[in-house]
């Protein structure tokens, strides 16, 4: 067992930090080793130098009491040198005294331990120029404005639209007063039925003008993945923002996008039973982001059925909207056809000074058999190749790899019906 565990306030962490590395102690957090528990090499080193472990990854609800305590007893073990000093900001001391009390004979403030004073530095902030647009900011008149239009961006799904609606009301209202920090919506269904659409919508009817805040949770089913999404811990030697921190520093939209959520594992889901309530993203090195006023849309591919045994029961409670998506009908798939070919011949005409209009828009509506596509991507696909096909016909070779190449990436319909 473990002599100390050292407890700091997180404003002393810089000052804690210089002295130690001062008396040539190298700091590291303890989510170094929890990145891969498989790679033992990263323990060699410190089982004989002189190191200062911060163990406060372990707070803050990311992991439950079972898994604490497993990291607990599993993993100090590998540690068997009695000068390394293990410290965890004291926000945690009543948490992880209890979790980690077959680990650690005492739990002290670090200031008693070396009678020191640690100068007090003000907290570190995350910067930003950019000022992001959200549903909270708009008029009464620019709300329905706003609406209006995601109406006409989305197509199908009408009792969704007219659900978000009301609840969007009722967020703006509430938000306000302080009572409703984050809007979360909950939407499943089979891939292509349009999920990650609402997104996007939302998106370009906000004004977007950047980058949509997107995460694909596919990429963090590792039981120690929360420090790719929130950042290492402070101490970690090239400690770095986490995947969401920079998704939305670098968004102009009061929106988020969490992608197969379902691919998540406990720890990710306390990470944001936590945002929810507090409207507040917190990373790993005590840095805050504020977003109040965000809506946050999590997709998955489970069934309905699926639901209530692959996401927590807490986690469920807390989002604000929960709607299963299913294939559009034929009119629908047919004014999406419409509405992506304008947007194509739009840019096609901007960029080659061409004068495409509604007779073409005409021929591909008519054209397109939609009845024979049931995803959404596969629609889009056939709108490309059946583009392309219309403008080999209409254009010299030379320009018309030209077109290629500047709209879709590609020099031949062969190179797109090949997936390139």
């Amino acid at each position: 067992m473990k002599k100390e565990l050292l407890f700091y306030n997180q404003i002393e962490f810089e000052s804690i930090r210089t002295l130690f590395q001062s008396l040539e102690y190298e700091v590291i957090s303890l989510s170094y080793f929890l990145e891969d528990l498989k790679d033992l090499d990263k323990f060699t080193p410190y089982k004989s130098g002189i190191c200062v472990i911060d163990v406060s990854i372990l707070g803050g609800g990311y992991y439950n009491t079972s898994a604490i305590q497993a990291i607990g007893e599993n993993v100090f073990r590998l540690f068997n040198n009695e000068d390394i000093i293990y410290i965890c900001d004291n926000k945690y001391f009543d948490q992880l005294k209890y979790e980690l009390r077959y680990c650690f004979e005492q739990f002290v403030d670090i200031k008693e331990k070396y009678d020191i004073f640690f100068e007090q530095l003000p907290p570190p902030i995350i910067a930003t120029d950019k000022i992001h647009k959200k549903i909270t900011d708009f008029t009464p008149e620019e709300f329905e404005t706003f609406f209006k239009s995601f109406r006409e961006s989305l197509y199908g799904h009408e009792k969704f639209k007219d659900d978000f609606y009301e609840i969007a009301k009722s967020f703006r209202l509430f938000n306000k007063i302080g009572e409703h920090k984050v809007l979360s919506l909950f939407l499943l269904g089979e891939s292509g039925v349009g999920k990650t659409e609402v997104a996007r919508a939302l998106y370009k009817c906000l004004g977007g003008k950047d980058n949509l805040a997107k995460v694909n949770f596919g990429n963090y089913s590792n039981e120690f993945s929360l420090s790719s999404l929130i950042g290492s811990a402070r101490g970690y030697i090239g400690s770095d923002d986490g995947e969401i921190f920079i998704r939305v520093r670098n968004t102009d939209v009061g929106l988020i996008l969490i992608d197969e959520f379902e691919k998540s594992n406990a720890t990710l889901f306390n990470f944001f039973l936590d945002v929810l309530e507090s409207g507040k993203m917190v990373s790993s090195q005590a840095v805050e982001i504020d977003i109040n006023g965000f809506v946050i849309i999590f997709t998955s591919n489970i069934t309905k059925e699926e639901f209530p045994t692959r996401i927590s029961p807490e986690l469920r409670s807390r989002f604000d909207y929960k709607g299963h998506f299913t294939r559009l009908f034929n009119q629908d798939k047919r004014k999406y056809v419409e509405y992506r070919i304008k947007s194509i011949i739009r840019k096609y005409n901007e960029h080659y000074n061409e004068s495409l209009g509604d007779n073409d828009v005409h021929h591909f509506v008519t054209t397109i058999p939609v009845d024979k596509y049931e995803n959404m991507r596969d629609i889009n696909k056939k709108i490309k190749i059946e583009f392309v096909k219309y403008i080999e016909n209409q254009k010299p070779i030379q320009h018309r790899r030209s077109i290629l190449s500047s709209i879709f990436k590609i020099d031949t319909i062969t190179d797109l019906r090949n997936g390139k």
